[in-house]
């Protein structure tokens, strides 16, 4: 059981106590960070302040080694198989571009990939003469898994899945999926950008070759933070498209040698703090303990889920079986972005999803945006209540 009391004493948006809390839902997109970031952050600027960054820096240097040590033990991961990066996309892409592509090779990507991931696939596809194929996907939405099983064969290099996607609720059998492409020889790339810190991460269980997160989102860490986790026996295989003096060693005046593990995907130079602060809001959910966090998701997102379609004129749009802490809705006659501005006005956070986030599937859904509400564990069921009651004003005043 969470202490909630705990929890929003812990966020500085909730200090001000003399007027009512805003309403956040937008954890999909930057989460509210707990204080022990903004203080683990602030500190280490006032340090490289008092001495510079490099001195700041060398007396950080076991506890940014441990940032790694809390992200294993997050998604069950050797922090040898491990690289700190500034995004998610940068984490995809860096794994992604160091894959071998050949003419006649084959990438396959999620019907609900996002678009950093796939406009990547597209220009690796046009330099390379590897072609680019959406996986279907089912009735409910989620991937075809029988669909994929007929679509791998030898010449498939790289299977794209993505955990869950930025415009709703759905979850993705990953599993299931990546031992259908490993049985054909390809590498799985697992874009876990909306499930790390709401879902359980085991990549082990999953059995995926790599993996892609951020800090910013679910995770309540820093913008600017990220990582991607290989299978350290693949880690030492691979050569990045891109390298410097920590990534590699200039040896002699022709030769360099790769650096060890995933840290080959790293570079020197990066926002020491930032990764400090990521470093803090990992250990702080795992303080929590992260299956009660998710819990608390799940629940705030069914509540939603299931009181939103009671609204006249408001349609739930998540597909899937199994769902995540994003819930996507619209409003009959009212385009998402006025219903994100009108919610605003009543300091409701949501976003709004558009088509070219999610071109595919927003595209055979013939949606051009979504709204997206996705509540944290921090939320309040009164603040839950505030939102739907705005909504159905929004709906009745079409």
């Amino acid at each position: 059981m969470l202490d909630q009391i705990r929890l929003r004493a812990d966020i500085a948006a909730y200090a001000d106590t003399s007027r009512p809390s805003p309403v956040f839902l937008d954890s999909a997109g930057s989460s509210l960070p707990p204080r022990i970031v903004l203080d683990t952050m602030a500190g280490h600027l006032r340090r490289e302040a008092e001495v510079g960054g490099y001195r700041a820096a060398g007396e950080r240097l076991d506890d940014l080694a441990a940032v790694k040590s809390a992200i294993g033990a997050l998604i069950n991961a050797d922090p040898a198989g491990i690289a700190l990066s500034d995004s998610a996309s940068r984490s995809w892409a860096d794994f992604f571009y160091a894959v071998p592509l050949s003419p006649g090779d084959r990438i396959l990507l999620s019907g609900a990939d996002y678009a950093s991931n796939a406009v990547a696939a597209l220009q690796r596809a046009r330099a390379t003469g590897a072609t680019v194929e959406p996986i279907p996907s089912d009735p409910t939405g989620q991937i075809d898994l029988d669909a994929l099983a007929d679509l791998v064969d030898e010449r498939v290099r790289l299977v794209s899945l993505l955990h869950a996607p930025t415009n709703g609720g759905l979850v993705n059998p990953v599993a299931e999926a990546t031992a259908i492409a490993h049985r054909a020889g390809a590498l799985v790339l697992l874009d876990a950008c909306q499930s790390t810190g709401q879902l359980p991460i085991d990549v082990a269980a999953f059995g995926v070759d790599a993996l892609s997160a951020t800090g910013r989102k679910w995770l309540r860490g820093p913008r600017g933070t990220g990582f991607l986790y290989v299978r350290p026996e693949l880690a030492a295989t691979m050569e990045p498209s891109h390298l410097d003096l920590h990534s590699a060693a200039w040896t002699g005046p022709q030769e360099y040698r790769l650096a060890a593990g995933a840290t080959r995907f790293e570079f020197w130079e990066h926002d020491v703090a930032a990764r400090l602060g990521l470093g803090a809001a990992v250990r702080y959910l795992l303080d929590l303990g992260p299956g009660s966090v998710y819990a608390a998701i799940a629940d705030h997102a069914g509540y939603l889920r299931k009181t939103l379609p009671q609204i006249a004129g408001v349609t739930v749009r998540d597909l899937g079986t199994r769902h995540s802490g994003i819930v996507s809705f619209t409003v009959d006659g009212v385009p998402p972005p006025e219903v994100r501005d009108r919610l605003r006005e009543h300091d409701i956070t949501v976003t709004v999803s558009h088509r070219g986030s999610t071109l595919l599937d927003m595209s055979a859904r013939d949606l051009d945006a979504v709204v997206r509400a996705s509540p944290h564990c921090f939320v309040t069921t009164a603040e839950l209540d505030r939102f739907l009651d705005a909504v159905e004003a929004i709906s009745a005043g079409r």
